[in-house]
């Protein structure tokens, strides 16, 4: 049987394959983050028939400070609730499970989309953007760890199956994360078991509410891919606190500045770092990053590089790529 087509169990979360919709920003949502006709279309489509195991939604901003875009969806108030609901419930009725990213944008993102200033862990030029932001106190960090858990509470109440915490491409997590922005000094800063401190009190309170049973995933940004930045061996060391602290699921990208790291290319280009992860924790990985290739997806599998392949751009192509992947494969 083909790797890509067994089945895969995780806690309660039951996928049928191990294909999964990576997040992608559409940019479709109401100016207030609410769902739009445009967001349930979208997905609609691209679930259509459930050919696709598991869809990640786009990632949601937690707080109007943590808003990364115009149009971005939100997961920051009670009132989003009904509307992610419907999204649910589409994507459930076409036959994939859905999972929810919620994200802080911290310093990459500009007072014209928050209205307030930008906050991060360190009062330092964003490597992507060169806005200094506000560095973040001790209690306003705090308040984002439960900005993050409120967030986790209406992914569940919206009827997902599951939740990603958002740790990659440059966003606010992954500044903590990362030595180019993280230059604090106290306990949220230094080595990397200090620059997790903020992940691993959102991993604890995030469980807290959402229950034992209810899977959360983390997207880590595993190489900064610049000098100075975090690196594979900073991440293996971070991933083995997470599956400790309960994360269920760990999602793999790389670059500070963005999903795309200039000399990476070809197929599942992120393969080295989820191979270097899969040998140091027993959840599973999902490996995203230029595939377009259903043989190349299978080989990837084959190879252990990873336990579930993210398809992206070629599903934003094309929304029947999946399912004629699939065909091919049986």
């Amino acid at each position: 049987m083909s790797q890509l087509l067994k089945p895969l169990e995780v806690g309660n979360l039951k996928l049928k394959n191990r294909l999964v919709m990576p997040p992608m920003a559409t940019s479709k949502a109401e100016s207030d983050g609410k769902i739009s006709h445009e967001i349930l279309d979208y997905y609609r489509e691209k679930s259509q028939g459930g050919y696709i195991s598991l869809i990640i939604i786009e990632h949601s901003f937690i707080r109007q400070d943590g808003k990364a875009s115009n149009q971005q969806l939100s997961v920051a108030e009670d009132s989003v609730v009904e509307g992610l609901k419907e999204l649910a419930n589409i994507i459930h009725g076409n036959g994939s499970k859905a999972v929810m990213q919620i994200n802080h944008a911290g310093s990459a993102t500009s007072s014209e989309v928050t209205g307030s200033e930008p906050v991060g862990p360190s009062a330092v030029p964003n490597p992507r953007r060169g806005n200094v932001p506000h560095e973040l106190s001790i209690d306003e960090i705090k308040d984002i760890v439960n900005a993050f858990r409120d967030a986790a509470i209406r992914v569940k109440e919206a009827g997902f199956d599951g939740v990603e915490i958002h740790s990659a491409h440059g966003y606010l997590l992954n500044q903590f994360f990362s030595p180019l922005s993280n230059k604090r000094e106290d306990e949220y800063g230094g080595n990397v078991f200090k620059r997790i401190r903020i992940h691993l009190e959102v991993i604890k309170a995030v469980r807290e509410v959402v229950g034992e049973e209810f899977p959360i995933l983390l997207r880590l940004g595993a190489s900064d891919y610049m000098d100075g930045g975090s690196t594979i061996e900073d991440s293996k060391g971070a991933v083995k606190e997470f599956e400790k602290a309960g994360v269920n699921i760990i999602d793999i990208s790389g670059g500070f500045c963005g999903y795309t790291v200039p000399g990476l290319a070809g197929q599942g280009y992120f393969a080295q770092l989820t191979q270097a992860i899969k040998q140091v924790v027993n959840i599973p990985v999902i490996l995203t990053g230029g595939i377009t290739e259903i043989h190349a997806a299978e080989e990837l599998l084959v190879e252990v590089k990873a336990d579930l392949i993210g398809v992206g751009r070629a599903i934003l192509k094309d929304s029947n790529w999946v399912k004629k992947a699939v065909e091919a494969l049986k």
